[in-house]
Order: structure tokens, then C-alpha cells, then sequence
């Protein structure tokens, strides 16, 4: 017998209400709990405040393209994955789906088994990305401690640059680079660069 799947929150987005409601009771019968939304627009006026969890995301929507959904929440950096739901799945709308990060394709009419297996992934990926989210929220409550100077040192050293090129980018002495540095690893409690470099990349200095 399997092994019953760790129960995570399910975000079902589909502009079929039979489909929300078949889809939420089979579901719930496994424990999961299920937030229901009729469009891509509810669902993403409302994304930002749900529980981290799994994103069941119909291809088909009245009110537009699930692909265009799963691009709009990757541009505001909702890390919670993807499984799509369709009525008529194809190779190349599955490629897309999967280059834009979708863990599992699904083509209605879907039984339970195929649901529970593209769960299973996700139920793995939820407790990475809320991890990983947890650790980049707390990087950034440290960041925020620094003065604008000690940022835009870190900053500077976050992208390779030594300290004399940061004096001359900042207008000020290399001593006074020196400064702010030890000032910003007092701050987010570090005694090495390679540590202050760990946390301003869980903070995102470091991308771009």
C-alpha cells in the first residue's frame, strides 16, 4: 500500500465550478485544504496573502491563458509550484508549461491517482520553497539593519568588486570602505566574507 501524502494547502483555479468542486472533494477526502477560484484575475488579486502550497492551474481560463497566469506569478516571484490542468493537452503547450516551471501536466478527465501523483511532487517542492522563502525573508530583515552606505558597500562586494573600487564608485577613502564593511558584518553578526556574501544572497543582492 502507499504511503498516504503529507497534506498541503491546493489553490484550484479553474473557471468550471463543477471542476472546483469535484476536484476540492476529492481532495479534501485526503486531507488537503483547498482554497477555490472561478479566474486567473481573483486568483491573483488574492495570491500574495495564501497559505504556501500547491497551484492546480487550469490551461483553459474564460478570462485568459493559464500560461499567462504561471508567467505573471513567476514576475512577481510566487515560488509555489505549478501543476496544469486541461481539456485539450498538447506536446508543445506541455513544453511550455514545463519551461515555465509547471511540475506536472494533467489532462482532463484526470482520476485520482494522476492528482495524487503530481501532488506528491509538489507536496515535495512546498516544503523546499517554504524553507527557502523563510531564510530569504529573514536575510532580509538583517539587510534592512545596514545604513544606505553600508548597503552600497555590500553591494559592491556582493559583485566582486574589491575595496578601492568601491571607494572610487562611492567617492569616499578606502579606509572608509574598510569601515563601513566591519560595521555591516557586526550588524548581520558574521565574522567572515564568505558569510556576509551566504546572506546577501538569500536577500537577492546578489541577482541582477
Amino acid at each position: 500500500m502507499s504511503k498516504k501524502l503529507p497534506a498541503i494547502p491546493v489553490h484550484i483555479v479553474d473557471d468550471d465550478a463543477d471542476v472546483r468542486l469535484s476536484v476540492s472533494f476529492m481532495l479534501r477526502g485526503e486531507g488537503h485544504e483547498c482554497t477555490l477560484h472561478e479566474s486567473g484575475e481573483q486568483f491573483l488579486d488574492v495570491v500574495a496573502d495564501l497559505e504556501p502550497g500547491c497551484i492546480l492551474l487550469d490551461l483553459h481560463l474564460g478570462d485568459g491563458d493559464g500560461l499567462d497566469i504561471q508567467r505573471r506569478l513567476a514576475d512577481r516571484g510566487i515560488s509555489m509550484p505549478v501543476v496544469l490542468m486541461t481539456g485539450h493537452g498538447d506536446v508543445s503547450t506541455a513544453v511550455k508549461a514545463m519551461k515555465l516551471g509547471a511540475i506536472d501536466f494533467i489532462q482532463k478527465p484526470f482520476g485520482k491517482a494522476d492528482l495524487m501523483t503530481a501532488l506528491k511532487a509538489a507536496g515535495e517542492l512546498v516544503g523546499q520553497t517554504t524553507q527557502m522563502d523563510g531564510e530569504r525573508a529573514e536575510a532580509q530583515q538583517l539587510i534592512e539593519l545596514l545604513s544606505p552606505r553600508e548597503r552600497q558597500v555590500l553591494d559592491g562586494l556582493a559583485h566582486g568588486q574589491h575595496n578601492k573600487t568601491i571607494a572610487f564608485e562611492l567617492g569616499i577613502s578606502p579606509r572608509t570602505v574598510e569601515i563601513h564593511r566591519a560595521n555591516a558584518m557586526r550588524k548581520l553578526e558574521v565574522r567572515t566574507l564568505p558569510e556576509m556574501l551566504h546572506i546577501a544572497f538569500q536577500a537577492g543582492v546578489m541577482e541582477g
